[in-house]
């Protein structure tokens, strides 16, 4: 699907972007690593070669197998110990066919661990809990020390029956035009759901059904309790969870909030605008950025209008093949690529540099490194599993936002979601799903100052239900930002005390927004 016909249906990329410093040794690696084992005779012994069977573990009913989880797009893997776990697709109906989920465990280094558990919930909606085990076991090594850690790909996602569609031929057909068409969005979810039709009902793949796949998961390992840790779209997942299994959780960490009153799509024109306009500011405040780009942010606005005026092909270097690719650029997919240099505080210091090549007719630098971090601008297609999540619960909540017209992103995103839920499948929405989150769990909430998806506000305001809470507001920092700084310490902290009111802060006071890059060599000195 090219850039425009999907654009608006991008929401917040659960992906939690982590530094992935994996380490050769971790504790507990040891005992991870027996599946690596094998029985392999000696040239004196005899010629045939047997294999030691695979290491199991049980736990509770729970027999799982050890394994390596792959990190995408690198040749590195995670230890884990993995299994297949069965679940009704239709819980209504007793006949219904049976999905398998993919469920992981990092074990922890402890011989007898807490009985409570780790549970890392994926964002997107659409990221697979699995595909980050590298990163997730870096971050909480030192939770890890004491507590095992739940990876399960949610129904719809990675290995749990996932709902991804490739283009069809009505969306990847030649984009050289700005305006938004809803028959075009319309043909290719309908597209979608025919490739999905064979192996999945969309209707039930919902935030609601997800959390009771978690729940029968959590009793068939031994019913423990869990620490929850939740990122974007993530925390919508914790915080449905706690309203339903109260006493299945000890505690909650929410990273980046989606406050359950939302409905996703809704203000992500407005969030990113002030983003950018806090980020840009930056610019103009310092002598030698203001000196070199003006303003970013009124720059960002002339070419999008040269672009909507003049959508037209252009070439750039891959920084990944270095072959030469060809791409329509048009204000839509500059807009998506924006938002996607925005999520992290590395990318949005490149931002003013690359606008102003991008401006000056040089679009490698902008859209070589949307290259690097989508894989392909192909891969911002939203998936079915997006669908299924924001037309069940949210699209029928969006209303026109005439205000947003002319802000970078504009009002494609609640167009398009409207367009597609017109014709995808539906599931049922609890009464109760969009209010506000009421409980006296101990819980710690994350946000980044320069967030452009999920803003502080949305923190604050999720805290107002929880009297046993705390915001940390991460200065500097972007869209999920759990591994910034000494965070993961303070997570450590609250998951072992569960005090967040008392919980020593201050080494975040160091945190600070990566500065401006003035040209490719860095930041003024």
């Amino acid at each position: 699907m090219k850039p425009r016909a999907r654009m608006g249906v991008v929401v917040a990329i659960a992906v939690a972007i982590y530094v992935a410093n994996q380490s050769a040794h971790h504790r507990g690696q040891e005992k991870d690593q027996v599946a690596a084992s094998a029985t392999v005779a000696s040239p004196a012994a005899a010629t045939k070669v047997t294999p030691s069977k695979p290491a199991t573990w049980k736990l509770g009913t729970v027999t799982l197998t050890a394994c390596q989880l792959g990190q995408p797009n690198s040749g590195l893997s995670t230890a884990a110990w993995c299994t297949m776990f069965p679940v009704p697709e239709n819980r209504a109906d007793p006949h219904s066919r049976t999905i398998k989920l993919k469920l992981a465990l990092l074990r922890s280094s402890a011989q007898v661990p807490s009985k409570d558990m780790l549970v890392f919930l994926a964002g997107g909606p659409g990221q697979a809990a699995t595909d980050s085990a590298g990163a997730i076991a870096a971050m909480l090594e030192p939770l890890r020390a004491h507590r095992d850690v739940l990876l399960l790909d949610q129904r719809g996602t990675g290995g749990s029956n996932g709902l991804s569609c490739k283009p069809s031929d009505v969306a990847a057909a030649p984009d050289d035009e700005n305006s938004f068409d809803a028959d075009k969005m319309r043909a290719a979810a309908a597209d979608c759901m025919k490739q999905l039709a064979s192996h999945a009902d969309p209707r039930f793949y919902t935030t609601t059904i997800a959390a009771q796949d978690l729940e029968d998961v959590r009793k068939a390992l031994g019913s423990p309790q869990f620490d929850l840790i939740g990122v974007s779209y993530g925390t919508r997942m914790a915080q449905q969870y706690l309203m339903r299994y109260p006493d299945a959780v000890r505690s909650v960490v929410l990273d980046s909030v989606v406050p359950n009153s939302l409905a996703l799509g809704e203000d992500f024109a407005r969030n990113l605008d002030d983003a950018l306009k806090a980020q840009f500011a930056r610019c103009t405040a310092e002598p030698a950025c203001r000196k070199q780009f003006g303003d970013p942010d009124q720059t960002l606005y002339q070419l999008r209008d040269a672009l909507r005026a003049n959508p037209h092909e252009v070439s750039f270097r891959d920084p990944q093949s270095y072959q030469t690719v060809k791409r329509v650029l048009n204000e839509n997919s500059l807009a998506s690529v924006v938002r996607m240099f925005a999520y992290t505080p590395a990318t949005a210091a490149l931002l003013p540099l690359s606008i102003d090549a991008a401006a000056h007719g040089d679009v490698g630098p902008l859209l070589g490194q949307a290259k690097i971090l989508s894989g392909d601008l192909s891969e911002l297609m939203g998936s079915g599993m997006q669908y299924s999540v924001i037309c069940s619960e949210d699209a029928d909540l969006l209303t026109p936002r005439p205000q947003d017209a002319e802000t970078i992103l504009g009002t494609h995103m609640i167009d398009a979601l409207k367009a597609v839920c017109s014709v995808w499948p539906k599931g049922t929405r609890p009464a109760d799903f969009h209010q506000p989150l009421k409980t006296d769990k101990p819980m710690l909430l994350l946000a980044g100052q320069y967030d452009p998806v999920t803003p502080p506000r949305y923190a604050d305001e999720v805290a107002k239900g929880l009297p046993n809470a705390r915001v940390l507001m991460l200065k500097g920092q972007a869209h999920s930002v759990m591994s910034a700084g000494c965070t993961p310490e303070l997570v450590q902290h609250f998951v072992e005390k569960l005090e967040p009111k008392t919980l020593d802060a201050s080494c975040l006071d160091r945190l600070q927004p990566t500065p401006i890059f003035i040209d490719f060599n860095g930041a003024t000195p």
